[in-house]
């Protein structure tokens, strides 16, 4: 019951008035407090019997989801009881009182007195505009101008020593409007007034009342049952029971990684198998990899496949504009984990809240390092979480504090890289079997086509062809829509053809020479194709595609990819003029320097030396680390390098100017056919060139290879 104590100054009948107004406020209390009783009643009731039922139930899964049903709900109702005693402080009692005064206003029951003797002189001043007399006359309400106020109309009570026939002579002399009331106007006045007053904040109260009972939302934030009580609650997705509709044979590509979450899933569900020889169950797991790659299906892989309790959460949902909300969600999620054990805990991109610590500008005060301090804590602390396997992902493993990645949190760190053609051939096999695809096309030529596509990459890919399979008309995946369809994703969409001219003209000697100084250069990539179709904003493109994975590159592959880089530059100059050569090769210049400089600084391959020259601690940190960190190298140092990278560019243009120069009857040639075919693809482009000069016997695609062309 919630008392509201209202005090105003009036007569006997009024205070009889105001009684009312705190009687129905207390019946509001009353009957908000009854019925979270009546609910808690209730609650505690089928808790009772959920109690009982879990006694006597045979099924331990479902006695289970049975208990942390009762607790969630028990603690809902904590939050929403919380809330409306809060409601009722905060809303209820400043819309009573309100209400009350706005009442006492209304019905002239003012704090204002005026005395006799001071009514009388307004009386005979003409300054009094109406009486109402309450009490048979003893008291009456008057409104009068008063000149302290600039002449306006004040309402004032005025205690009258009885009604007497003079004084009412004088009211209809002065033209007074005068009424008295009597009790039964007053009591009726007294209930409409309160019931119209008291309307508004009363569906106040109560729309917010069903607001908090049928919202649904998490427990940790605005909109969720309990708020504001429930921000340090956990908003980790709990599934007793996963049904992600994914498992380890939807996932291709990642082989050594499933392997590892096999082992895992296996120990959860007979765990006594690796007990009985000493082994003990790997705390941690972290996926390592970039975008794209896979790390969150394998989460998913899990759910389906281990059969036990899962949570999930985001590592950004961690962290809120309060002080302590992460560390107490920490908490809050490991004694749910801790309940439910074994269990597996899923946090999506850890790195929001395990980077480094001390990098921050707030340091050791950091928001966000208190709260990984806890998850330090609880993943490995002074009681343990045994039979909770913590699972993480991220693409920033560089940057993860060093206390959570060592063992005894993270047992095993698992990296999922890009796919090679082997893999990237199984993920197109899983997310093309859904589709229907002409019978010309073959999945390992795609897949040779796509070098650092990553799983996403490639599911993507295929959607996209079947897009376009669909807007063209056709009902089966042809090559021709998954080649565009990869054009699309790797360099844009498709732009209109230009119309003959010197600009057509040039874009299509610049595109030649790229392939021409490609082929002749030995170590370079093959070409795919040639094409003066715009693309993004390229007027057009060369296409080389690698013979196999590069993972590993000499310096041969590397310095010939920077004499196919300049191959463009080289034949607008050698073609037009050096007057005449245009912007077109400002992104090839950008990507030869950049190659360049890491041959010298970073892969050591100048005269230099065998040299790492950048202090790699710098690299990969913050912001304001890079900004500080001082690189390992004095000037004459740096002089070299610059001296270094300009050797390797000027070597590289010098042979691409010879090959242009040495070629330039062929170059005509396959100008000719490009101006009037707009694509041309490798195989062609190689047969033209062969008619003129010899191919590098290392630059010759093997016969055995499938052909790209046919993608």
């Amino acid at each position: 019951m919630y008392l509201y104590n209202i005090s105003f100054s009036a007569n006997h009948r009024n205070n009889h008035c105001i009684q009312m107004v705190a009687s129905l406020a207390c019946l509001v209390g009353n009957s908000l407090s009854t019925h979270i009783n009546k609910v808690n009643i209730h609650k505690d009731i089928n808790e009772r019997h959920i109690f009982f039922s879990w006694r006597h139930s045979s099924l331990k899964r479902a006695s289970k989801t049975i208990l942390v049903k009762a607790s969630l709900d028990q603690r809902e109702h904590e939050g929403r009881r919380g809330f409306l005693k809060l409601l009722n402080l905060t809303v209820g009692l400043p819309a009573l009182l309100g209400s009350a005064k706005a009442y006492a206003d209304e019905q002239g029951v003012s704090s204002s007195k005026m005395s006799y003797s001071r009514f009388l002189e307004y009386l005979d001043k003409d300054r009094v505009k109406k009486v109402d007399l309450y009490e048979n006359g003893t008291i009456a309400i008057v409104e009068a101008v008063s000149p302290e106020l600039g002449n306006r109309v004040q309402r004032v009570r005025v205690q009258l020593p009885g009604l007497s026939q003079e004084l009412l002579q004088k009211f209809r002399q002065k033209n007074i409007d005068f009424a008295a009331h009597n009790a039964q106007e007053e009591s009726d006045s007294l209930f409409s007034n309160l019931i119209g007053n008291l309307a508004v904040p009363i569906i106040v109260i109560g729309g917010l009342f069903l607001l908090s009972r049928r919202s649904s939302g998490g427990t940790g934030g605005p909109g969720g049952s309990g708020f504001p009580f429930a921000f340090g609650k956990s908003k980790a997705k709990f599934q007793v029971e996963p049904n992600t509709g994914v498992t380890f044979d939807d996932v291709a590509g990642v082989d050594e990684a499933k392997q590892d979450f096999v082992e895992v899933v296996e120990f959860l569900k007979k765990p006594e198998r690796f007990t009985a020889i000493g082994a003990r169950i790997p705390k941690g797991v972290l996926l390592v990899g970039p975008p794209g790659t896979g790390k969150t299906l394998l989460a998913k892989a899990i759910a389906g496949e281990a059969g036990v309790p899962f949570f999930s959460i985001s590592g950004s949902e961690f962290v809120e504009m309060f002080v302590g909300i992460g560390a107490s969600r920490v908490r809050d999620l490991f004694k749910k984990a801790k309940e439910n054990a074994p269990c597996i805990v899923f946090v999506d991109e850890i790195d929001a809240v395990g980077r480094q610590r001390g990098t921050g500008i707030g340091g050791g005060n950091d928001e966000r390092e208190q709260t990984l301090n806890q998850l330090l804590t609880e993943m490995d602390g002074f009681e343990g979480n045994t039979g909770i396997i913590v699972i993480a992902a991220t693409n920033r493993a560089d940057i993860l504090d060093s206390a959570l990645l060592r063992p005894g949190r993270f047992d095993r760190q698992v990296s999922v890289d890009v796919p090679d053609i082997r893999g990237r051939t199984e993920i197109l096999k899983v997310h093309g079997s859904n589709k229907k695809f002409d019978a010309n096309v073959s999945l390992e030529v795609v897949a040779m086509r796509t070098p650092g596509f990553s799983g996403a990459d490639l599911a993507n890919l295929l959607n996209e062809a079947a897009i376009l399979t669909g807007r063209r008309g056709k009902t089966e995946i042809s090559s021709k829509e998954i080649d565009d369809s990869i054009d699309r994703i790797v360099a844009g969409m498709e732009g209109t053809v230009m119309i003959d001219g010197k600009s057509k003209n040039l874009v299509a000697y610049h595109e030649v020479g790229h392939a021409i100084c490609g082929t002749l250069t030995p170590g370079h990539d093959p070409v795919q194709k040639v094409t003066l179709v715009p693309r993004g904003q390229a007027r057009g493109l060369t296409w080389f595609i690698p013979s196999d994975d590069p993972t590993l590159i000499s310096k041969q592959q590397l310095f010939a990819r920077i004499v196919g880089g300049l191959g463009g530059r080289a034949a607008e100059e050698i073609i037009f003029g050096e007057p005449e050569v245009t912007t077109g090769a400002a992104g090839d210049l950008q990507q030869i320097t950049s190659l360049a400089k890491q041959m010298v600084i970073t892969f050591g391959m100048s005269d230099i030396g065998p040299w790492s020259l950048m202090d790699g601690s710098g690299q990969n940190a913050d912001v304001i680390m890079r900004m500080m960190a001082r690189n390992s190298m004095s000037e004459k140092l740096a002089e070299d390098i610059d001296f270094a990278i300009k050797r390797l560019s000027d070597e590289a243009y010098e042979i691409a100017l010879k090959h242009i120069r040495n070629n330039r009857e062929a170059i005509d040639k396959i100008v000719e056919v490009l101006l009037e075919k707009e694509t041309i693809t490798g195989d062609e482009f190689r047969t033209l060139l062969s008619e003129f000069v010899e191919i590098p016997p290392e630059n010759v695609v093997s016969s055995s290879t499938p052909s790209p062309v046919s993608v």
